[in-house]
């Protein structure tokens, strides 16, 4: 999980968010209110439309937005964006956001714990004898 995620208000315009999002080379920038608390999520798709920069962000912004808990384990989260085709989900603490965990950070993960592919297991000797 990313503990410093960058964030924005709903008031700001879409050309900050772009700003923001070229500037940091991040693909997605939760939307927060002023006691931290999660409103919405604007991604790197939400801008594909061709949006004047002016545009607030309240009006792109995805309002549903995916939250699991600090506390949980990773594969919660692994599975909540599979489920819901996601690319990031937000970790909150007490309805607060604290971090953000996306498809690339859990490809991180995997990579850094390689599956190492191990023999079969051998036939047992005591079945064989058995079987004469």
């Amino acid at each position: 999980m990313v503990k410093s995620v960058v964030t924005t208000r709903p008031h700001k315009s879409v050309g900050h968010v772009k700003d923001i999002m070229k500037t940091n080379g991040i693909q997605s920038v939760p939307v927060v209110d002023e006691e931290n608390k999660v409103l919405g999520i604007v991604t790197s798709t939400d801008m594909l439309d061709h949006l004047s920069d002016n545009t607030p962000v309240s009006n792109v912004m995805t309002k549903s937005v995916y939250t699991v808990p600090l506390y949980s384990d990773v594969h919660i989260a692994a599975r909540v964006m599979r489920n819901h085709k996601i690319h990031h989900v937000v970790v909150t603490h007490e309805q607060q956001l604290v971090g953000i965990l996306s498809a690339f950070d859990l490809l991180r993960l995997v990579e850094d714990h390689r599956f190492i592919m191990k023999n079969p297991p051998t036939p047992s000797k005591k079945n064989e004898s058995r079987r004469v």
